[in-house]
């Protein structure tokens, strides 16, 4: 039997399937009759939550390093609201982003990692996290296959030195999982199962 309620994060670029991934996840729990709450950063129905995809979606600017303060703010909230309160209830939460999004994010914009890491430090630590790793060009190629408008980070060269932020933290951060996210959506699937009921 797995430890429950666990708290999982699922990370990668954005394009890198993380969203798919955790929607089957959250339906491997709940075939095993385990509660389970599927949520996502930023955590949207909060002030801050609002702003953040306002800046995401390129409708006002701010500042990189104030854009992260902002993610951080919202972590709180939504630590604090949903998070927290349903693993108390026993209710496994799987988070479609987390703060290694801001780590990898930030840093590769240029925002001081140990700045945004030391932000970070008070907030629950995820029991496993899954990072889902792809080439830029792919996520790129399957962002642009969405048709929709490419949002803030949606760059090639942003995305090249998100990625390998992202690749270093499977050595810096305990329970750190990196996925090969260019195979199949079901051979991804396997690799996390896999790695889960470890």
């Amino acid at each position: 039997m797995m430890k429950t309620p666990l708290f999982i994060a699922m990370e990668g670029l954005d394009g890198s399937g993380e969203s798919t991934q955790a929607d089957l996840l959250k339906k491997y729990f709940e075939d095993r009759k385990i509660k389970v709450l599927l949520t996502k950063e930023p955590y949207i129905k909060t002030k801050f939550g609002k702003t953040i995809r306002k800046v995401l979606e390129k409708k006002i600017k701010i500042g990189l390093r104030e854009l992260q303060d902002l993610f951080t703010k919202n972590r709180e909230e939504h630590l604090k609201k949903l998070i927290l309160p349903s693993l108390k209830k026993g209710i496994t939460v799987i988070s479609d982003r987390y703060y290694f999004s801001t780590f990898a994010f930030g840093g590769a914009s240029g925002v001081d990692i140990e700045y945004l890491i030391s932000k970070n430090k008070k907030f629950l630590h995820p029991d496993i996290t899954f990072i889902l790793d792809v080439n830029p060009k792919t996520a790129i190629s399957r962002i642009e296959k969405r048709r929709k408008p490419k949002e803030f980070f949606e760059k090639l060269s942003r995305l090249v030195g998100t990625r390998k932020f992202y690749q270093t933290f499977s050595k810096r951060f305990k329970n750190v999982y990196i996925i090969n996210g260019e195979k199949s959506i079901d051979e991804v699937f396997k690799q996390i199962k896999r790695r889960l009921e470890k």
